[in-house]
Formats: C-alpha cells, structure tokens, sequence
C-alpha cells in the first residue's frame, strides 16, 4: 500500500511519516498493494476551535471504492491520527464483509425441492 502524508500548517516530520506507517500496518494487510492511502494533517488556526489538530485519510481501493476519515483532537496530531486509523479499519473491515457476501451469494448454488419433481 503506497502511503502520502501531507501537511497544511503543520511541518510533517520523519517520525510522524513513521508513525502513520505503524498505525495503518492492519489496514495494509487488508487491502491489496494497489491500494493508496493519503494523510493529511492539518492545524486550526481560530482559537475558538477547541480540537484544533486534525487528521483526514482517504484510502482509494480498486474498482473506484473510496474511503474516507476524519477526526480531530484536542491534544496533538498523533491522537487525531490514532483516532482517524480505528476509524478507517472499521470502514476496511465492513468493505471487506460486504464485498466477502456478495461474492459468496453469487457462487453458492440455488437449491430447490427436487423430490416432487417425479
């Protein structure tokens, strides 16, 4: 999964990038290595905005599926972004289901009564 982290307001450093690695690890298991991920961090700058760090991921998937998070915190970006990747693993996780049922009851074969048939 390629990952891009982006920052408005706010400077992205080498251990923030590595922190998004370590947070997004279940979600790259789940999804295929096509998939991308974009991160996006940002600062409110009014002050009368109380969560003012905010993490927003996007996750594009093949077949045009989309995913989106957003959350904000109070404390710092690494909470916003620990806050935004359960978010998001639970969106993977309902995908997957979903996508896992469809495939499952386009395969399984009709069943009718055939005793009565004679």
């Amino acid at each position: 999964m390629q990952i891009d982290v982006k920052g408005r307001n706010v400077p992205v450093t080498d251990e923030l990038r590595e922190h998004v690695r370590k947070r997004f690890v279940t979600v790259a298991k789940q999804v295929p290595m096509s998939a991308r991920l974009e991160i996006e961090f940002s600062e409110e700058r009014n002050p009368a905005i109380a969560a003012a760090h905010v993490a927003e991921a996007t996750l594009y998937l093949k077949g045009g599926a989309t995913l989106r998070a957003h959350d904000s915190s109070v404390r710092d970006c690494e909470h916003a972004l620990n806050l935004c990747s359960h978010e998001l693993a639970r969106q993977v996780k309902r995908h997957r289901d979903k996508r896992r049922r469809r495939r499952e009851a386009r395969a399984a074969p009709v069943t009718g009564d055939i005793s009565t048939a004679s």
